[in-house]
């Protein structure tokens, strides 16, 4: 038996609780927080002289539960690490310099693919093939854009697609051409995106389990425990599966299978099939309970599904995904399967489909603990705030978006207009309505960092401190509710707050689940809270990461 004392630092329970000053952990389980309760089981240890005793000085520091990750793509993000290093790059032409570096580095790829690049440096995002041929002219070119939505392909790309001037507009995507017709090379959401995924070289599966090591190490570091990987296809399944049998998981991971709207019904039965494989593992890190739903694409790219319509068009409105009734239908489907309903809704349009949807089948199904996520809900109408409430869905915002960056500022507010942008990520909004309010990062479009997220939560200002006061400073978070969205609230939305793999708050009984800061970030200003490291990671009373 292991007995752990922390000790001599500020211990943050959760937004509910007043701080402790030390607590006492057993075999990877809280077992005392309050001064009494502490105080006995020191005794009890002395009594019986326990050799697996560790005392833990804080040295005062501050600990808190660790952080989860409500919506994000970690193999993805691992995967950013293989390929042409793209991110950093600041314009067009280091775009193309590094991905010829790259490929005369590596000249027995087949595929030169990569991710993911500003799709802010071309104007309206629009990537030109003839600029990768430049770099890589004989060989198939791939890189994904920062929002995940986009491709950006060379020609050679393009030709073993069969992508021509004569092929038809793809469902559920767009491939923008030149005035002669012919593909441009920037290929937009999973219709036009499939075409070049259906003749691409598939990842060698110990380069994904590579990439999952690789995301788990950047969350450890992060302070992060569990995880939403929100978009799982059957290949994600086999490596998470994998990872499970080969013992790699190192962190918390649940799974949302992707629902395509064209077979959905052919689906389900497989995603039944893999949640049954995953149960199976008896695998306390992983878990397979959720299905995600796109109901609309990015605001960035106007395939965000928005009421009015977009101002650089009369008659466009974006893209919506399930035509009709087929969203709810679908959703209803698979909550009757047991299913968490996730729905990807950036739009107002789309997040009143997605609210449509869950209230047809709560009105179907019935009322039962089905905890529905509307995940990113850039942009709400007024009319809807209090429905979130009403139907019991958790809105899981990503509160690094709500700041006024080069992404903002050049593409979301020209194509939306300075009115709507005031009305976008409400969500002080959400909570005041009494709507569940959990955080997210969607890393890697944006960074994963936890820290980074409470900066602008309690700020909604950019690094360099703008604007004064805060950008839609009605929706400023105080720092305990940010907190609270990044726990406590992420596991009520993995239905993780009870029992003895409880994590989220601090209290007899959970797991001890914990990270270390130098200072509490309850009294930082901005900019120096999204630069506080996290010094220690506990999970299950282990320290999984430290920078001691």
């Amino acid at each position: 038996m292991t007995t752990q004392h922390f000790h001599n630092g500020t211990i943050w329970l959760g937004a509910s609780a007043e701080p402790a000053d030390s607590l006492v952990v057993r075999d990877g389980v809280v077992v005392a927080t309050d001064s009494l309760a502490v105080s006995s089981e020191l005794a009890r240890i002395t009594n019986q002289d326990d050799a697996a005793f560790e005392s833990i000085d804080l040295e005062g520091r501050f600990l808190m539960p660790s952080f989860g990750d409500g919506h994000a793509h970690p193999i993805f993000g691992g995967l950013e690490a293989e390929g042409p290093q793209v991110r950093s790059c600041t314009s067009i032409e280091e775009i193309i310099a590094e991905v010829k570096r790259y490929a005369e580095a590596h000249p027995d790829d087949d595929w030169i693919t990569g991710a993911s690049y500003d799709g802010s440096l071309a104007s309206d995002g629009l990537f030109d093939a003839e600029w990768l041929d430049r770099a890589v002219p004989d060989r198939p070119v791939v890189l994904r854009a920062w929002d995940y939505h986009t491709v950006w392909c060379n020609s050679r790309a393009l030709e073993l697609a069969g992508i021509t001037a004569e092929t038809p507009e793809p469902q559920i995507g767009e491939i923008p051409r030149r005035d002669n017709g012919s593909p441009l090379g920037t290929l937009r959401e999973w219709g036009a995106v499939d075409l070049i995924e259906a003749v691409r070289s598939p990842l060698h599966e110990s380069t994904r389990l590579r990439a999952l090591d690789r995301a788990a190490e950047y969350y450890l570091a992060r302070g992060v425990t569990w995880v939403q990987d929100a978009w799982v296809e059957p290949a994600d399944v086999e490596t998470y599966v994998s990872a499970s049998q080969q013992n790699r998981l190192k962190l918390r991971f649940n799974l949302a299978f992707y629902a395509d709207p064209r077979r959905v019904t052919q689906q389900l039965p497989e995603m039944l099939a893999a949640r049954q494989r995953i149960d199976d593992l008896s695998d306390p890190f992983l878990t397979a309970q959720t299905v995600k739903f796109f109901a609309d694409g990015v605001i960035e790219n106007e395939t965000g599904s928005l009421i009015e319509p977009y101002c650089t068009s009369l008659h466009n409105h974006g893209m919506q995904v399930w035509e009709g009734d087929s969203l709810a239908e679908a959703v209803r489907m698979v909550d009757s399967a047991g299913f968490q309903i996730h729905i990807h809704a950036i739009g107002d349009a789309a997040v009143r489909q997605a609210l449509d949807a869950i209230e047809y089948t709560v009105q179907k199904n019935g009322v039962h603990d089905r905890r529905p996520v509307i995940a990113h809900a850039q942009i709400i109408d007024s009319a809807d705030l209090s429905r979130f409430a009403e139907l019991g869905v958790i809105a899981n915002m990503q509160p690094l978006w709500a700041q006024l960056d080069d992404l903002m500022t050049v593409l979301t507010v020209p194509r939306i207009g300075s009115e709507r942008a005031l009305a976008q990520y409400r969500m002080r909004s959400v909570l005041d309505s009494g709507g569940h309010l959990s955080f997210g990062s969607d890393w890697p479009c944006t960074s994963g960092t936890p820290v980074k997220g409470l900066a602008v939560a309690v700020s909604r200002q950019n690094n360099e401190g703008e604007p004064d006061g805060g950008w839609t400073p009605e929706e400023i978070l105080d720092v305990e509710r940010s907190l609270d969205a990044y726990t406590a609230t992420v596991a009520y939305q993995a239905f993780a707050e009870n029992g003895s793999e409880a994590w989220g708050a601090i209290r007899p009984g959970a797991s001890a689940d914990f990270i270390v800061l130098d200072r509490d970030p309850r009294t930082l200003p901005p900019q120096e809270l999204s630069a506080t490291p996290v010094r220690r990671t506990y999970l299950r009373g282990v320290a999984v990461h430290s920078a001691d």
